[in-house]
């Protein structure tokens, strides 16, 4: 496995191993962060231990014009009770996904110095959040990096039934007004294949990067 230091460098994806880890260490430096969506690789680690840089080969994606909205989820869309929004609330909707509990999950991976990196990223224009309100309450939401065209979704939170999920489609079709090409959900969940994601191979996605995030 591959041990980062100082140096602003990943090893090649093809090194990573079948769950897709592909070096440890490092930081969590803007530019190390940045350099790492560009690349193909996330960071996902728990807070007590090192650095963990993944590269899962398949990749779970979304095409943002083939999101698929249930019956019951184009009602929500249209009845008017949820308010969306688009980087009204950052600090709170990583603060959320990081606190609100998960069907399954003992804890959360968002750490503190996770946290603090991500706001950082949001102050400098790469991290977005989008948010559901209702009765002017933050109840739901998703954030994510966007680097050209493609948006690399990382965690959503939700504290009322499809508020996650309200947020997540006005988005996705808000992306794809704005010719966004593609939306990495990195690891597959039931709950966002019925919405449209599949996997494609890393080498594609990686063509994809290169194409649409303005290395």
């Amino acid at each position: 496995m591959f041990l980062l230091d100082k140096e602003l460098y990943f090893p090649p994806l093809e090194d990573a191993d079948e769950d897709g880890l592909l070096a440890i260490g490092g930081d969590l430096s803007i530019e190390r962060l940045v350099l790492a969506y560009r690349s193909g690789i996330f960071p996902w680690y728990n807070e007590d231990e090192p650095i963990c840089w993944w590269s899962p080969d398949p990749r779970f994606v979304l095409y943002p014009g083939e999101i698929k909205i249930s019956s019951s989820m184009k009602t929500v869309l249209q009845n008017g009770k949820f308010r969306f929004t688009v980087n009204r609330a950052f600090s709170s909707v990583i603060q959320n996904c990081k606190t609100v509990p998960r069907a399954g999950q003992d804890g959360t991976w968002i750490s503190a110095a996770m946290q603090k990196a991500y706001n950082q990223l949001h102050d400098l224009g790469y991290a977005h959040s989008a948010e559901t309100w209702l009765n002017g309450h933050l109840v739901g939401g998703l954030y994510g990096i966007r680097l050209g065209k493609v948006f690399f979704g990382e965690s959503m939170f939700s504290r009322q039934n499809n508020a996650s999920k309200f947020a997540f489609i006005k988005y996705v079709q808000q992306l794809q007004k704005e010719n966004v090409q593609l939306i990495d959900c990195q690891l597959q969940t039931g709950h966002l294949e019925r919405l449209g994601a599949r996997m494609i191979s890393r080498s594609l996605f990686s063509e994809i990067l290169a194409a649409n995030t303005g290395q």
